[in-house]
């Protein structure tokens, strides 16, 4: 028993104490009811501390039914055989009850104090199940953010090898805004949540990056609308879709590339995402939908928008969509 059990324990056991022993029409304490009490205040500890958790909750409900009977004969043996006949030698003590009229009386109290166990307990194994569901859900969060990092590096690291190759004059500008994306992901999104006007930021970052690879075989198009800085949003969520993008028109073409990229946020703090890409489904491209990248932000978004979000991806006449809705967090 924990000292907070504990202490409601006691409080409980005054209340029924007052209850019991008692009498508005007698200001005196009558010593019998006390005695009586403490009574039933040992039995019903040792059914609710001993029986119930040596019987009972490892579902031995044969031996715990047993068990009770026995305590219930014990109670009323004590009772009919030594109390009352200590108490009442007069009256009560000279005859035997009837078992179901003692019982009556005893059996009701020893059910208030079992039901407090059993309340108690109950719930502190709920706070126990949601603690443990908290714990396993943090886990994979920053299980499914560390998939993230080490993936979104290993391709742009490929690109900028392939510039340093050439030594193309871009090479510099691809190191800053990688140095600034990484700073971002490092640092910055630790927490389950980000404002999101640093989220947007990292986002034109990653796609400057990203665009630079495309050198005039196509168009990339970012348009950001409504309030930016009331709000916040997991991190690393929508960079996914727009890498997937990327991903999906270069790797299935040479030229007449597309990439229009759209987030709006309304003022009642829905963000709407929609992320286009073209690509030739005649490629050997075919996989990659169906990447790590995007599984991760699927259930990320399970884990933190249970029933706030809507993820619809489309593939039809050579375009790719992804549209995301989702309820942000005020800003705190």
């Amino acid at each position: 028993m924990d000292y907070k059990e504990a202490i409601y324990q006691v409080l409980f056991l005054l209340l029924l104490f007052a209850l019991y022993v008692f009498d508005r029409h007698d200001p005196e304490i009558d010593t019998s009811r006390v005695v009586f009490y403490l009574f039933y205040v040992l039995v019903s500890l040792f059914v609710s501390y001993v029986l119930i958790p040596t019987f009972f909750y490892t579902k031995k409900y044969l031996l715990f039914a047993l068990s009770l009977l026995l305590v219930l004969g014990f109670v009323y043996s004590i009772e009919e055989f030594v109390l009352e006949k200590l108490f009442f030698p007069d009256n009560r003590g000279k005859y035997v009850s009837n078992v179901f009229y003692t019982l009556i009386d005893i059996v009701p109290f020893i059910i208030m104090m079992v039901s407090f166990k059993l309340a108690w307990d109950a719930n502190k194994n709920q706070r126990e199940v949601e603690q443990l569901r908290s714990s396993v859900q943090e886990s994979e969060l920053k299980f499914l953010k560390s998939q993230i990092n080490p993936h979104f590096l290993f391709n742009n690291l490929n690109n900028l090898y392939s510039y340093a190759m050439v030594s193309s004059p871009k090479t510099p500008s691809i190191i800053l805004e990688l140095s600034s994306v990484l700073r971002y992901m490092l640092y910055d999104c630790k927490e389950d949540f980000v404002l999101l006007d640093k989220e947007i930021k990292h986002l034109e970052s990653f796609v400057a990056l990203n665009e630079m690879q495309i050198e005039g075989r196509g168009t990339v198009t970012f348009t950001v609308k409504g309030n930016q800085r009331d709000f916040q949003i997991a991190p690393l969520i929508l960079v996914v879709f727009i890498e997937n993008a990327f991903k999906h028109s270069t790797n299935s073409q040479s030229e007449n590339i597309k990439i229009d990229i759209e987030l709006e946020v309304t003022d009642a703090g829905e963000l709407n995402f929609i992320c286009q890409n073209s690509f030739q489904s005649i490629s050997n491209d075919q996989n990659l939908s169906k990447g790590i990248g995007l599984e991760n932000v699927k259930k990320r978004l399970q884990l933190l928008y249970p029933e706030k979000h809507l993820l619809k991806i489309t593939e039809s006449d050579n375009l790719y969509s992804a549209f995301l809705s989702l309820s942000l967090n005020s800003k705190s």
